[in-house]
Order: structure tokens, then sequence, then C-alpha cells
């Protein structure tokens, strides 16, 4: 940048030089012939007034001169200070981007051809399906270099479909997180879109906590790191993109656990930015029991609702149900409605927990947990807390081997 500075300056100045010259060279310093007919005329038509004109020449050329000089140099201090403003932002950007992500940038991503995906799914076999999405199906892959991953196959039947395909690549390309799923490549052909994700061994935690194993993988403590992973993801989407990242579908089968069961957030097809989302920009999307009462009921979104959606998450796990149960063939019971007067009440609280975790926990982290989750499904967006929040919240709770601060006593 400084080289690129001086050169132009250089160039600027000798521009300037032989404009200057050039002006010198059109208007050479006359001779001072006898005057004509109508300098004499001028000169009787003004008496006490001289004109000369090699003298008038002489002063344009002079004034002129000036003129420009002082005209180059405001121009070339212009100059310097707007580069030096540019280096500074460039400087500024290349900070912020270490601590966050500049959504303006393009990041790499492997390009899958057809054949490549159809040989490590084994032609996309029914034995290799390990999950399935709103728009298509996901398949376990192995890659030719071994790498396992998560192929996720999206059959291209609509423009919705479309929009949330390319959107979902254009934000996972960009934004790089230990409890955000990685993007290894996408490939996209005319009836299908495919995007390749790193395979996470435990699956979702849907299907841990609501599977045939009922829970039973997941300890109080594992839950409370999942917990605070997903926080960590959520924060990062909120505090440190740049723009902010609002995820939109927050939920427990979009949280994916690796074979450490490290928390991962997934599923980016509806994410939306800080400005695009105003009311009448997008449209209303989300899962029933986890979108935020505003959102659903105003279309008004902003991070708030993501964290409704993570206290609904936070309820799954501490009482292992639904965040909306069927009672009857024509009725349904919403997690939130039926917990929240229970979880208040700290005589009742403990009979609510999930069995599989009852009485395994201090009960004063059980209170901190049902108080954060309470908090998180507040109706008033305003009482809900900014994901920090609850961040520093669940971090005293989960051991110092799993990722927070406690110490636990043998």
């Amino acid at each position: 940048m400084r080289k690129n500075l001086h050169l132009l300056l250089k160039v600027l100045v000798i521009q300037f030089l032989c404009s200057v010259y050039a002006c010198t060279a059109f208007y050479p310093p006359a001779s001072q012939p006898s005057p004509s007919p109508f300098y004499t005329s001028m000169a009787s038509f003004s008496p006490g007034i001289q004109m000369g004109r090699g003298q008038e020449q002489n002063k344009l050329l002079i004034a002129l001169i000036v003129s420009s000089s002082s005209l180059g140099l405001i121009v070339i201090c212009c100059l310097c200070f707007w580069f030096v403003y540019r280096s500074n932002q460039s400087t500024k950007t290349t900070k912020n981007s270490e601590s966050g992500i500049s959504i303006s940038k393009k990041g790499f991503m492997q390009s899958y051809d057809y054949k490549t995906l159809e040989k490590a799914t084994g032609g996309f076999k029914d034995s290799n399906l390990i999950g399935r999405g709103g728009f298509g199906l996901v398949y376990k892959a192995c890659l030719d270099n071994h790498t396992l991953a998560a192929v996720k196959k999206i059959e291209n039947v609509s423009q919705e479909a479309k929009r949330e395909f390319q959107n979902e690549v254009d934000l996972l390309s960009k934004i790089h997180h230990p409890n955000i799923i990685s993007l290894l490549g996408h490939t996209s052909e005319i009836s299908s879109s495919f995007i390749v994700y790193e395979l996470m061994e435990k699956g979702s935690l849907d299907a841990q906590l609501h599977g045939p194993s009922r829970g039973s993988a997941l300890t109080w403590h594992m839950r409370m790191k999942i917990a605070l992973d997903t926080a960590r993801g959520i924060e990062y989407l909120h505090e440190r993109c740049r723009p902010p990242v609002i995820h939109r579908d927050i939920k427990s089968s979009n949280i994916l656990l690796d074979s450490s069961f490290n928390a991962k957030i997934s599923d980016f097809g509806l994410a939306v930015t800080n400005g695009m989302h105003g009311k009448n920009n997008i449209k209303l999307s989300g899962t029933l029991g986890y979108v935020a009462p505003e959102y659903l009921l105003d279309g008004k979104l902003t991070d708030k609702s993501d964290v409704y959606a993570f206290g609904v998450v936070l309820l799954e796990l501490l009482l292992g149900r639904k965040p909306v149960e069927k009672l009857s063939s024509v009725q349904c019971q919403s997690l939130v409605t039926w917990a929240m007067p229970q979880l208040t009440d700290r005589s009742k609280l403990p009979k609510i927990v999930d069995p599989v975790i009852k009485d395994t926990m201090d009960h004063k982290h059980l209170y901190q947990v049902a108080a954060v989750a309470v908090l998180c499904v507040q109706p008033e967006p305003s009482y809900r807390p900014l994901i920090t929040d609850v961040l520093h919240s669940l971090v005293p709770l989960v051991p110092v081997e799993l990722g927070g601060t406690l110490r636990l006593t043998t």
C-alpha cells in the first residue's frame, strides 16, 4: 500500500510539473511591441491606467502558475488523506476479521461432482441414510481421502429450496467456530443440490433425547456441556459475526453431536444477517414449539428470537420432553406452557425433571438452570437475557474437563 502511494505521488508531481511547463511554454514572455490601436483607445478611455500587453501576460502567467500549484497541492493532500484513511480502515477490517467474520468476504469451498458423491454414499443407498431435512435426505459418506462426511441431498423442487441451499452455502463458507458445523463442500445439478458437512457420529440432540435411547447416554453434566456448546455457537453468530447472524431455526434436531458429544449448530438455510430481517423482507419460518411469540404473531425478528428457541432446547435437556406434545387428535400442548408454572416452584421442579437424570445433580444447580430457561422463554423479548449472559450463567455449571469452570470434588 505504501509503495503504491509513493508511486502515485511521484506520478502526480511529475504530471503537475509537466502541466506547469506546458503552461509556461504556451504563454512565453512577450516582447513589448508598440501598443495596438485597441490598447491606445482603452488607455485614452481610462486615464491613469497604463495597459502593457507583455506585463499583463506575465501577470496572468504568474497567477495561473500559482493557482495551478495551489490546486495541485490540494488534490495531492486530499489523495494522501484518502489513502491513509483507506489503509487504516483496511487494518481495522483485518483486526475485526480475526475476532469474528466478515460476511462480505467469501470463503474457500471444495466443489464435488455428482459422481464423487454418488460413489461416496454407495449410490445414495438407504443403509447410508442418517437423517431427513425439510427439503431432502442426509447420507453418510466416505470421500476419496477416507474422510467421513455427511451429504445432504436437496431436491430442487422449488425456488424456496434453491434459496435455502444458496443461503446455507454462502454463510457456512464464511463462518468457522468449534460449535458451528463445518462445511466441506457442495455441488449443484439441474434436479438436485448437495451440501457436504463434517460427520457428527452421535447424530442430533433430538435423536439422543427423544429417540430409542430416551437420553440414557446424556448425564446431567453432559447435558449442561451441550447447552454451553450451543450457547457458545449462538453467541458467535450474534456477537462476533459482522454483520450479526440470526439463525431462525435453533432446535434440538439442528444441534448435532460428535463422537465426544461436542455440540455444533447446523442447518443455516433460514439464517439471516442483521438488516435483512424486516417484517416485509422475509417469510415467517421456523419450527412449531421453538418460534418466539412476537415473531409468530407480529413477524418481529431479533436475536432474542434465537434466545427463546435456546430456552426451549434447555427445557428439553432438563425435562426430557418434546417442545410440543400431542394430547389427542385435535389437541397439542406446548412444553413452555406446561412447564412454566412448575419451573418456579422449588417443590415441584425436582419431580418433573427427566427421570434419566433425576437426583443426579446438585439441586442448587438445577434451580439455576431452570431460572435461566424461564428467562429465555419470557413472552416479552425485552425480558429475555442476551445469549452472552446465558453463556456466563452456564459456564460455572459445567466441569472443567468439559469446557466449563466447575471443579468436581471426589
